[in-house]
């Protein structure tokens, strides 16, 4: 069995990361498991110079694979804002009330509400070889907060063909088709089957 470390100490995407790359014979290990307290500064203005970064700095740490992903929520009519400083929009890092509540403020008065979250993920394997992979959920912005579950910009994303927001609909049934699930399966599809339990 070989080892995969997360950048994340993150439960929802330790969880989510955990049940779609199940058919692969990984022992993963989060973060936190590795010993590791340094905070993986995002300062890049791309999702995908931070994931790499981030997956870099982690494998200073290990000698086996690491994954790391970067997500940002993109709304046309902010010109792509919040993107990649989507977790950090409002100012403080991680503070999601104030993140969606500084987007519903941005957004009044506009008619296109149309938005779109991206992950990307960087896997690096034991050997160093790096791979990129991508995801994306379309979908527009609701006038208001709805729903209890999920994190994020989750209470106020309504994805494409749906009328309820993402924290309506809730993270079993999200995670069937969610911008971080893509990615996942797009990883798979580009690992193929060098990881599977019948290669490994």
């Amino acid at each position: 069995m070989k080892k995969v470390a997360l950048s994340t100490d993150n439960k929802n995407k330790v969880k989510e990361i955990f049940a779609i790359l199940s058919k692969y014979d990984f022992e993963i290990v989060t973060k936190s498991e590795l010993g590791v307290t340094e905070e993986f500064e995002e300062i890049y203005d791309t999702l995908e110079g931070n994931s790499k970064l981030k997956a870099e700095k982690l494998r200073e740490y290990c000698s086996f694979a690491v994954l790391a992903d970067d997500t940002g929520l993109f709304v046309n009519a902010l010109n792509g804002e919040p993107g990649v400083l989507s977790a950090r929009y409002a100012g403080e890092h991680g503070n999601s009330e104030a993140n969606r509540k500084k987007l519903l403020k941005n957004l009044e008065g506009k008619s296109d509400r149309s938005a779109y979250f991206k992950t990307v993920i960087v896997f690096v394997d034991e050997n160093g070889d790096e791979y990129v992979a991508k995801g994306i959920l379309k979908g527009t912005i609701s006038t208001e907060e709805r729903g209890e579950n999920g994190f994020g910009y989750d209470k106020i994303f309504i994805p494409e063909n749906m009328d309820k927001t993402l924290a309506e609909i809730g993270a079993e049934e999200k995670n069937k088709f969610s911008h971080r699930k893509r990615a996942l399966e797009d990883l798979k599809n580009i690992l193929g089957d060098r990881y599977d339990s019948s290669s490994c």
